[in-house]
């Protein structure tokens, strides 16, 4: 069925009125779990594959460090700016670990480590944030949209795409990643609404650190949880530690799992928490206190790790230090990459904006094409 077969239903009457066709939809199945999902220091961890831990804790430690690495790095003027997902790593490692080679990823402007836990290389990932291109890679052949810096566009894009593909018959699941200020943004409610009502095979992951830049979440929102909001759209939310990275992995493959069979959508909601300023333009200082982070930080999701896998002989000295290594090596490397200063087509800006250029786009790139004539001709006349 496609959307204008819609056309020629009949409404059903609603359950409470008289003369119903269709019972009331009962909200119980769809309520969040009573408190978050956690693997770490529970039974469930035992029956985990513990090569899949292990890979966990290898892509975390890289990616701790890679986050590290591109702070440092905007810091001293190699990156335009770069809002750092230190301490919510579980969240982009586990989900990106859990899709399919076909599925879709639809990342925020922070969700660069997600990105590069994708496959996407490490480099081309930070081109958008370099101020070098709208984005370093090919979005078709990576199965990974741009990293979107408006709040929550890239939501309905999500549900578009993964409709779409249901009515081509390819199966395949799109993830969304938002954080928790991108839930008080028209475009996720919109995103929610359609998911809903077109059953699409798209799942959305609220990283909720705690804080949208200043604004706590308090201020943002009365629910009893993010994943609450779920229910309004008649779709189920799931709430998880964000910081137990087995535990949004095994929530998230779920999820997944039941969209790409025709359940339809799902809101799950991260707790974790931005240990950065929001970005290196951002003094986090001014409106939360050290013991507040302090606290988080003992939650941190590689010291969880470490705590709860060394026990079981599941974690040694040899992969630390092995993760470790990688780690560092991916550092040296975007290091010497970003020492030297790429040379850039200004006339690329034009590129890939529209399949056929606007005519203002196109008066645009006439005038700039001008202007670097005359530049050109000022330095060899």
């Amino acid at each position: 069925m496609t959307v204008l077969d819609h056309r020629h239903q009949t409404a059903a009457v609603p359950g409470w009125l008289p003369g119903a066709t269709r019972p009331r939809t009962d909200p119980g199945p769809l309520l969040p779990d009573a408190a978050p999902v956690r693997v770490l220091g529970t039974p469930a961890l035992e029956k985990t594959d513990p090569a899949l831990l292990r890979e966990l804790y290898r892509r975390l430690v890289v990616g701790r460090r890679y986050n590290q690495q591109a702070t440092t790095l905007t810091k001293q003027g190699r990156l335009a700016v770069y809002p750092a997902s230190t301490g919510q790593e579980a969240c982009q490692v586990a989900a990106a670990m859990a899709l399919q080679d076909r599925d879709w990823l639809f990342p925020s402007y922070r969700d660069t480590l997600a990105v590069v836990a994708r496959g996407v290389d490490p480099l081309e990932a930070l081109t958008l944030l370099r101020g070098n291109a709208h984005t370093g890679y090919d979005p078709r052949a990576t199965r990974t949209a741009p990293l979107s810096t408006p709040l929550a566009t890239q939501a309905p894009h999500a549900v578009g795409l993964a409709h779409a593909a249901r009515l081509a018959g390819e199966p395949l699941v799109a993830l969304a990643l938002l954080g928790d200020g991108g839930t008080s943004e028209g475009d996720f409610h919109e995103a929610l609404n359609f998911a809903a009502v077109l059953h699409a095979p798209v799942v959305f992951l609220v990283q909720n650190n705690g804080y949208a830049i200043s604004v706590p979440l308090t201020r943002q929102s009365a629910a009893p949880t993010l994943a609450h909001k779920a229910v309004g759209y008649g779709i189920p939310g799931r709430l998880v530690d964000g910081n137990d990275a087995p535990a949004v992995h095994a929530v998230l493959t779920e999820a997944f799992d039941r969209a790409r069979s025709g359940g339809g959508p799902t809101l799950v909601e991260a707790l974790t928490y931005r240990v950065e300023a929001h970005t290196n333009a951002d003094d986090a200082t001014r409106y939360r206190q050290d013991d507040e982070v302090a606290a988080w930080r003992e939650h941190d999701p590689i010291l969880l790790m470490e705590r709860h896998l060394r026990p079981l002989g599941l974690l040694d000295d040899t992969l630390v230090q092995e993760a470790a290594d990688e780690a560092e090596a991916l550092a040296a490397r975007m290091r010497a990459e970003f020492h030297t200063d790429p040379v850039l087509d200004p006339m690329a800006l034009f590129a890939h904006v529209y399949a056929e250029p606007t005519p203002q786009l196109r008066e645009q790139a006439a005038q700039l094409a001008a202007e670097l004539a005359a530049e050109a001709e000022v330095h060899h006349p």
